[in-house]
């Protein structure tokens, strides 16, 4: 059976206005920062891949395991100026990372809870 022209054309621009709509949610969902992988391109040369700290970078500079106790007490508030900021020997990251990036880090130190 013939589908005449007018719904072919019809079908098309469905179609593409189908595509259209979509590609806002395909790029929003892609847009959020990962986490997981900001602790490992950033901090996890001090910190290791755990949280530890355990590193021999990490050894020499005395730096808090990440899923402690004195760590995890702290408010998000105060990891954020901390990665923002610097603390002692840690660098500040502002201007490094962006605001969702520092938010996307803290949510990844709160997976390190013991």
């Amino acid at each position: 059976m013939a589908i005449p022209g007018c719904m072919r054309t019809m079908k098309r621009v469905l179609l593409i206005l189908s595509l259209i709509l979509l590609m806002p949610i395909i790029v929003w969902a892609d847009a959020a920062p990962d986490g997981a992988a900001l602790f490992k391109s950033n901090c996890a040369i001090c910190h290791g891949p755990d949280g530890k700290g355990q590193t021999a970078t990490g050894k020499s500079l005395k730096v808090k395991d990440l899923g402690s106790k004195d760590v995890q007490k702290k408010s998000n508030a105060d990891l954020q100026t901390t990665i923002s900021d610097g603390k002692g020997s840690m660098p500040a990251y502002k201007g490094k990372l962006d605001q969702a990036g520092i938010d996307a880090l803290i949510a990844f130190i709160r997976t390190l809870k013991k």
